[in-house]
């Protein structure tokens, strides 16, 4: 209010501060588990586009490189259409999730893969017959030792959702880590490449949480 008369807020932080569009686009590929990551992004208000189109991924704003599957088969379905090159050339956000995040990394155990390097992590094959351990992990575990704004909010120690008979080795790019077995990466960060292990679409409120960080917080 003021001298008696209401107040008139601009439109233009209006709109800035609350209609905040971001084109966020999902990478198509052979690796299952995209519409349900499009599904997830609807709940948080974001229409993301799925696409293997070079020129859509290139503007978007935020990109996301899930995956379930194998990664071998993966790696050769983008090398074939140049997706490979594209994702490790990508300036903007990247999230990468489950497969998409061992894809990221530099190596992996799973058929002698060579993946994208973008992480210098290798991703090595769980030991069997561990009679406490099933493998693959399939379930809800914790994610602790939280080191970035994609956690913000999110406590150390919540429980999000896996699906994996590989894991990423801890190091200098890990920024949560999850123990089964013994202590694994189970979120990494480079610059603007992002990845969780972990499933976030099917994680509840905190993998809701970690999508929202992702896509208006980073």
């Amino acid at each position: 209010m003021e001298n008696g008369k209401p107040c008139r807020f601009p439109f233009s932080i209006f709109f800035t501060l609350f209609c905040r569009v971001e084109k966020t686009v999902i990478i198509k590929y052979n690796a299952g588990n995209v519409r349900s990551v499009q599904f997830a992004l609807e709940r948080i208000g974001v229409r993301a586009i799925v696409t293997d189109d070079f020129d859509e991924i290139r503007n978007a704003d935020k990109v996301i490189f899930p995956g379930v599957g194998e990664a071998s088969s993966a790696m050769s379905y983008l090398k074939e259409r140049g997706l490979d090159q594209l994702i490790v050339s990508l300036k903007q956000p990247v999230l990468g999730i489950c497969l998409g995040m061992q894809l990221m990394c530099s190596h992996s155990e799973e058929n002698d893969t060579d993946c994208l390097g973008i992480f210098d992590q290798t991703v090595r094959q769980f030991p069997q017959g561990q009679a406490l351990f099933k493998v693959p992990q399939i379930g809800w575990n914790n994610i602790d030792n939280l080191q970035s704004v994609l956690f913000k909010d999110i406590p150390n120690g919540a429980y999000m959702y896996f699906v994996h008979g590989y894991y990423a080795e801890t190091g200098i790019h890990t920024i949560a880590q999850t123990d089964y077995m013994f202590e694994y990466s189970s979120a990494l960060h480079k610059d603007n490449f992002y990845a969780v292990q972990f499933h976030p679409e099917k994680s509840g409120l905190f993998g809701q949480k970690i999508l929202s960080n992702f896509i208006y917080e980073i």
